[in-house]
């Protein structure tokens, strides 16, 4: 019983982010909405958002910022590799460093 609450938990949820992303373009303040509808999901399911919904978040103001909209994606190609991702409301600028692939040499 439990299992399938939480299943169609993570089904909402999933379906109200694409809903925000697909609305963002449109109607911001539906998008918002539809993005703390899944947030509310999760929190209430206990059920841990996926890494591809979590950087829909900003980690300072926790606004919901779709890429390319309300917020700024970049990929450094230093050493090492990583993806910012700067909010469009309050600034804050975070990175994702990027393992290398299996195999791949790393040069030092």
């Amino acid at each position: 019983m439990k299992r399938r609450r939480r299943e169609a938990a993570a089904a909402r949820m999933k379906h109200a982010m694409y809903l925000a992303i697909q609305t963002a373009g449109t109607d911001m303040k539906l998008a918002r909405r539809y993005a703390a509808m899944a947030r509310r999901v999760s929190t209430r399911h206990r059920i841990r958002m996926p890494y591809s919904m979590r950087i829909m978040f900003c980690r300072r103001c926790q606004m919901f910022i779709p890429p390319g909209i309300l917020s700024r994606v970049r990929m450094t190609g230093g050493s090492p590799k990583a993806i910012r991702t700067t909010c469009g409301y309050c600034g804050y600028t975070y990175r994702k460093i990027l393992s290398p692939r299996k195999g791949e040499q790393t040069i030092s």
